[in-house]
């Protein structure tokens, strides 16, 4: 799932230029990346704001890192690898301080958006409120390695190869992890969906 509006030039051609030092070709890769970086990173932070930041500052390590991209390397698994390190170390920092539980901070910055279908009646509307809030819920109890393989696989729909090269494991450690993501969700689930 390679955003490449326009038929511009592609991601890796654009790592390409940054590589040799085109600065400017990073803001294409930005304003195509930036909404499902920002997606990914609040599906496991659970935090909009936090969200915000933390995809900006994957952009940053994208430009100070540029060297340790492999030219022809697909650019979203390496990208998204890095908002998959800055969200797991943003999560770990937070839960070191005592001083606001990672559950409060998440709801302090949740995302409150109607997620119901335009035209819906109101008690529909509530009652799809609260199974996309149970559904949030679930995935935010998840393990860190379920709701990261799950989150790429089933929202960012990336391939498990690419799960599996992001996250420095097999394939066959990806379909487990989702099976086990699933199972865990279906228990949660039952009853409410």
């Amino acid at each position: 799932m390679e955003p490449n509006p326009g038929g511009g030039p592609s991601d890796e051609e654009l790592m390409a230029r940054l590589l040799l030092g085109e600065d400017a070709a990073l803001a294409p890769l930005m304003e195509r990346w930036e909404v499902p970086v920002k997606r990914f990173i609040f599906r496991i932070v659970g935090n909009a704001a936090e969200s915000e930041d933390l995809a900006q500052e994957v952009f940053v390590r994208v430009y100070r890192k540029r060297a340790l991209y492999r030219p022809g390397a697909k650019f979203s698994t390496w990208c998204f690898s890095i908002a998959a390190n800055q969200a797991r170390n943003r999560l770990r920092w937070w839960r070191r301080r005592p001083a606001l539980s990672l559950d409060a901070w998440a709801q302090s910055g949740g995302d409150s958006a109607d997620e119901s279908g335009p035209g819906s009646a109101p008690s529909a509307q509530a009652v799809r409120g609260e199974q996309v809030a149970a559904v949030r819920g679930a995935v935010a109890a998840l393990p860190l390695d379920l709701r990261t393989a799950l989150v790429l696989f089933e929202y960012e729909g990336q391939s498990m190869a690419d799960i599996a090269e992001e996250l420095g494991c097999t394939v066959k450690a990806i379909e487990s992890r989702l099976s086990r993501a699933r199972a865990r969700l279906k228990g949660a689930l039952r009853g409410v969906l």
